[in-house]
């Protein structure tokens, strides 16, 4: 029977802005049931902390009164009071929580690193206090490449003598993406807030040489910044550029990929019908300038077409009365029967034409929409945070106009059209109360923003990171393992959101390290198969010694060179590969000593290990079908229930995987670093 059961097991993962936790391993595992933000607030006392902010409200309310001794009309007053004096007025001190302000938060954690214990402990106390598990219940913490030994040790005092906890394990975040995509090798690109980590795991062990640990500027935060520094001129603000970077109208191009120019565009024909009826090029408003280009009226119908107003001119129509009916008896009379009829004919065969016309219009090719890299503005939908200042008793805003700026002068907001009936602004309204909370009101505001939307990585970011992976891998003792480390390469963290972050980074490797097979072959594809690769015989290269004892009449140019002294040996190779006859017959010492120089070169050159062949990225297996819609961002978490599975129910501690309660109290706090995984 094994020592816990998947309900008392409880997951915390940490992080500089989110923390995820959960109390219980799921029959299927499914992305963390609890969100909560990596922050406190300060308490009235010190040292203490709350979850949220606790404002002071002061309510003024009046004495109480009573109907006087006599009928005064419905009237009442101060009882006792002299008439004339106001009521007295008192005030009540009420506390009320803001669950949406970051006023006075203090988050104790930074880039990764704790900075503020106290805080910290108060938001896992908090986590706790939330879930509340029972009494023999494990817990797992996801731990910070930025955490050193130190902070290991302080935090496995203070859950076994705060919780009580039997069993604690902590557990190192690259691992844990490693059990989540079930590969014992792979390079880790976690790209968080304000820091990115870069991890090599070789078959689950972690390579802490030349590991990228938090790699400061390279976050998200880094890319907001990058693009509030495009559009402050602009009027944007820190949290509207946060917006924009978490919406689908920011995106990162690939390397040398040209920006849209901004240039004005030939109009299309977005309406055909529109257009063979009224000569407009689209229904929209932005395309009517096209009349006046063309210096012409609409075809019509209509008052202020070139057809005119069906009833504008019907009085002189020769033929017809005012009902519309063809009088015969005055077309003859005139004696201009023959004008009458070919105006009748030229009228049927402009109609005629018309309908062709429109029929070949409605038939043409619609254009085709641009996609997002090739539009040079976009529409940002933001919500804008308003204190409830700003609003009167009645809900609505104190300004009476809602207005949105494109980044220079603000302009009126169209309303939008009904749908099916329904009023535009009861929509507008269920919208605006849905999303305000506590003493805060979100409003739905849209502005225009240009090309600067794609920069928001273009002072160096991708490259920082590229760099930091090529020294990661190459920190890597086996030079066998770096070629798969290169092929495994794993991108997550919420800061990869951005749209196209992934390709784009991909591509900077490609373009900075990648070397094509056919480079790496060039010299040795035209060697014999039995030849090795021969080592440069300059003065100044250095030449491997080899293994075992070796004569005197033996020297380490003659091993090099075999039994043909000092003949090139890419020349002797390439003139003996047609007719072997004419290679001198070797002596044994000199095969032996090329069997030591070929085992000599297969161990230290194995593979071309200081630039890749190939870089390839690896995908989460597809059974875990809860986490399709979110994404794999946070694919550590997943990978700690799948690690909370096998160590604490499983394996059962048998391969110490976590620390128990008894072995705590055996060896302390220290004993924390022989267990784990």
């Amino acid at each position: 029977m094994p020592p816990f059961k998947d309900e008392h097991v409880l997951i915390i993962a940490p992080g500089s802005q989110t923390t995820l936790a959960q109390l219980g391993l799921p029959e299927s595992f499914t992305p963390a049931r609890l969100r909560i933000s990596t922050r406190m607030f300060p308490a009235e006392k010190s040292g203490e902390w709350e979850p949220l902010k606790v404002r002071e409200k002061k309510i003024k309310r009046t004495s109480a009164v009573g109907p006087s001794s006599g009928d005064h009309g419905g009237d009442t007053r101060m009882e006792n009071a002299p008439e004339g004096e106001a009521p007295e007025i008192e005030e009540d001190t009420v506390y009320e929580e803001d669950p949406t302000t970051d006023e006075d938060a203090v988050y104790p954690l930074v880039d990764g690193r704790v900075v503020n214990w106290s805080c910290f402990f108060a938001l896992l106390t908090h986590v706790y206090n939330t879930l509340s598990p029972p009494f023999h219940t494990a817990i797992l913490v996801i731990a910070q490449p930025a955490w050193t030994e130190q902070d290991h040790e302080t935090l496995t005092q203070f859950f076994f003598e705060k919780f009580k906890t039997p069993a604690f394990c902590l557990m190192d975040s690259a691992l844990a993406v490693c059990y989540a995509y079930g590969v014992p090798s792979a390079t880790i690109v976690d790209v968080g807030y304000g820091k990115c980590d870069i991890t090599a795991v070789n078959d689950f062990l972690i390579n802490y040489l030349g590991r990228g640990v938090a790699v400061p500027g390279c976050g998200g935060e880094g890319m907001t910044q990058r693009l509030l520094e495009h559009l402050e001129p602009k009027g944007f603000t820190k949290d509207m550029c946060e917006q924009l970077k978490k919406s689908n109208i920011c995106e990162i191009l690939l390397p040398n990929t040209p920006l849209p120019d901004e240039v004005v565009t030939e109009e299309t024909v977005t309406n055909p019908a529109a257009a063979a009826s009224t000569g407009i090029n689209g229904s929209a408003a932005g395309h009517r300038g096209s009349i006046t280009t063309q210096s012409v009226l609409p075809r019509g119908p209509g008052i202020g077409t070139e057809a005119g107003d069906e009833d504008q001119d019907r009085d002189g129509r020769d033929g017809e009365d005012n009902d519309g009916v063809l009088d015969v008896a005055s077309i003859v009379a005139s004696g201009k029967t023959s004008e009458f009829l070919a105006k009748k004919e030229r009228e049927k065969a402009e109609k005629a034409a018309a309908k062709k016309a429109a029929a070949d219009a409605a038939t043409a090719p619609k254009p085709i929409r641009l996609p997002n890299s090739q539009r040079i503005k976009a529409i940002l939908h933001y919500d804008e945070r308003r204190s409830l200042d700003d609003f009167n008793s009645n809900g609505k805003r104190s300004n009476g106009t809602e207005e949105t700026t494109n980044g220079n002068e603000p302009k009126r907001q169209k309303t939008p059209e009904p749908i099916d009936g329904t009023d535009p602004s009861s929509v507008t309204r269920k919208e605006e109360k849905r999303r305000n909370r506590g003493t805060a009101l979100f409003v739905r505001k849209d502005v225009e923003v240009g090309t600067e939307r794609f920069k928001a990585v273009d002072n160096g970011i991708l490259d920082h990171i590229a760099d930091s992976i090529h020294r990661c891998v190459l920190s890597v003792s086996e030079i066998g393992k770096r070629s798969e480390l290169w092929d495994s390469l794993i991108i997550i963290g919420n800061g990869s959101k951005v749209r196209g972050f992934r390709d784009a980074l991909l591509a900077t490797l490609t373009a900075k390290y990648l070397i094509s097979p056919s480079s790496a072959t060039i010299f040795t594809s035209e060697l014999p198969s039995n030849f090795s690769t021969p080592l440069a015989t300059g003065a100044n290269t250095p030449l491997p010694q080899p293994h075992g004892p070796m004569s005197q009449s033996q020297t380490p140019l003659s091993l090099h060179h075999g039994p043909s002294g000092g003949v090139n040996p890419l020349l002797l190779a390439a003139t003996t590969a047609s007719n072997p006859t004419l290679a001198p017959p070797p002596s044994i010492a000199a095969q032996h000593a090329q069997m030591q120089l070929q085992n000599f070169h297969n161990l230290q050159h194995s593979g071309h290990g200081q630039t890749p062949t190939s870089i390839k990225t690896i995908k989460i297996p597809e059974y875990f079908s809860e986490w399709k819609d979110v994404g794999v961002e946070e694919a550590a978490f997943l990978g700690a229930q799948v690690a909370s599975k096998v160590v604490f129910i499983v394996d059962g501690g048998i391969s110490k995987g976590f620390m128990s309660r008894s072995e705590y109290n055996e060896l302390g706090p220290q004993g924390i670093h022989e267990f784990g995984l």
